[in-house]
């Protein structure tokens, strides 16, 4: 218990505290809601204090799962852009703020605010930015561009930029002051918007994380996913095509034919370039049985490995990975029909079994949207990175090695078109390419595949530390089993042939061998 003079003190300055908390948060919820009434062009916002147990509105994007909760009261930003496009800005209290804005990217062709990106932003001290780009859909669906050329600009690129924009005016008006700097993050669909950021916007950001990009949508979708799920499919009466345990069948005997060209036994296929595995081996010798594969089984992976092709044998587009066969899904053709009869063919009657490869694919492309076609809209594939170069931004991809959505050698190529252009010394300069071993689709699969490259960025961006290894880990029941080094293109991790090789410490980044 307090006494006397020193109570009463005490008192007085708890009150005081008290008082300050009051009014601190009177003025936190006044500035945010006085964002209400800022003018941005084309846009209308409104600002409102939110407490930390605030519950996003449910999202494509919670995967079933519940949003979490924030942690922190923040002031969320709702803003409309031409009446259709869609974003939210959240802003930390100025003590917690870190100065930095993180723009987080969406998925596949959907339309929602990505809010589980923007919880992990902001608990993590960032103001932070997130759009529906333009439009309300799920993961493959695109019936809502039919007769709208300005909903496919704006998610192809408008929206992303839009509300980058409007994003560093809200910060600037709100804490009186701009970020410090600026990233972007993003996966697959976010791994494209990243691209297009660098290629057409590049004074949006200082520093982008792009995973597993859809960079190449319209041949993805066509000749990657599309080419994909019609092998998947029987070829004759009678036959079952690739079920599921016949992918992983041959995902099992990949795996054990090449998991040890690198050295060590850990069940992961290090680089399925030089991977020689021919689904043949695994050939019925009579009747077709649980542990064998049938002449189209194996005519159809084939297929699958080598890439779309023309009739006359040319190739398309690359094909997808031994060791990756369990991600093999038919259900691709879900996601190739409604691109076509959406965005491309406009037409929602479409067979996609009337695609024509070695002629459809560039009479989409060069669907005029009325003064753009439809790849410059939506595709992120110039190798020009220069104007981003310049202004000083720093660029790190990755894409797993055992991604059954994005062909992994599309990010391998890009790369080599960017060193083309810019040289390779410079490219290394401002831009690193990281292949990870037995990553699924953005997520998930055989290797060690947790892995943080935002911290790395903000080293590179903010002390110049180019990253020369990032680290990453292999989790088990929420155990750490594995850890690994990451290494930049075409460095590869080479275990050094002392201590464990469940340990990153003893791994060396090492160019490959000519």
């Amino acid at each position: 218990m307090f006494r006397g003079n020193a109570s009463r003190a005490v008192i007085l300055a708890l009150a005081a505290v008290f008082f300050a908390v009051l009014a601190g948060g009177a003025q936190a919820a006044d500035r945010c809601a006085a964002l209400s009434s800022l003018k941005l062009e084309r846009t209308t916002l409104r600002g409102t204090l939110v407490g930390q147990d605030f519950v996003s509105p449910p999202s494509i994007y919670d995967f079933g799962a519940k949003p979490p909760a924030p942690g922190r009261a923040f002031c969320r930003v709702e803003g409309l852009v031409d009446g259709r496009s869609r974003f939210e800005v959240w802003l930390p209290d100025a003590g917690a703020w870190n100065h930095r804005l993180q723009g987080v990217g969406d998925g596949g062709m959907a339309g929602g605010v990505p809010y589980q990106a923007l919880t992990a932003a902001l608990r993590s001290g960032f103001a932070t930015v997130g759009s529906n780009l333009g439009h309300e859909s799920g993961f493959t669906e695109s019936g809502w561009a039919i007769g709208h050329p300005e909903l496919v600009r704006d998610w192809g690129h408008r929206a992303t930029h839009d509300m980058t924009v409007q994003a560093k005016a809200i910060i600037q008006a709100y804490y009186g002051a701009a970020p410090r700097w600026s990233y972007f993050t993003g996966c697959s669909g976010g791994g494209r918007q990243g691209f297009m950021e660098a290629q057409r916007y590049p004074g949006d950001y200082d520093g982008i994380v792009a995973g597993d990009p859809t960079m190449d949508f319209v041949k993805l979708t066509t000749a990657g996913r599309l080419w994909m799920a019609q092998a998947l499919m029987p070829s004759q009466p009678g036959d079952p095509g690739l079920t599921a345990a016949k992918l992983a069948l041959a995902a099992r005997a990949a795996t054990a034919q090449c998991d040890r060209l690198d050295g060590v036994a850990d069940g992961v296929i290090d680089d399925p370039r030089a991977c020689r595995f021919d689904p043949a081996r695994l050939a019925c010798a009579g009747a077709e049985r649980a542990d064998c594969l049938s002449a189209p089984q194996i005519a159809a992976l084939r297929k699958i490995y080598a890439g779309a092709a023309d009739a006359q044998g040319r190739s398309l587009f690359p094909g997808y990975e031994r060791g990756a066969e369990v991600g093999f899904n038919a259900s691709q053709a879900v996601y190739a029909t409604g691109f076509l009869q959406g965005m491309a063919f406009q037409d929602p009657a479409y067979d996609p079994m009337s695609f024509d490869f070695g002629r459809d694919i560039a009479r989409i492309a060069g669907r005029d949207l009325g003064g753009e076609t439809l790849s410059r809209a939506i595709d992120a594939t110039d190798p020009d990175l220069s104007a981003f170069r310049r202004r000083g931004g720093k660029l790190i991809h990755y894409h797993g090695w055992n991604d059954p959505g994005v062909p992994p050698r599309r990010s391998v190529a890009y790369y080599g078109r960017v060193a083309a252009h810019e040289g390779l010394a410079r490219t290394e300069g401002f831009y690193r390419l990281f292949m990870v071993p037995g990553l699924g689709h953005c997520q998930g699969g055989p290797g060690a595949t947790s892995f943080e490259m935002l911290p790395a960025l903000q080293a590179w961006v903010e002390h110049g530390q180019r990253p020369a290894r990032v680290l990453a880990s292999r989790l088990e029941a929420g155990r750490v089993v594995r850890t690994r080094p990451l290494c930049p293109y075409p460095q590869r991790a080479a275990w050094t042939g002392r201590g464990s090789s469940d340990k990153a410490a003893n791994f060396a980044c090492k160019a490959p061998v000519a």
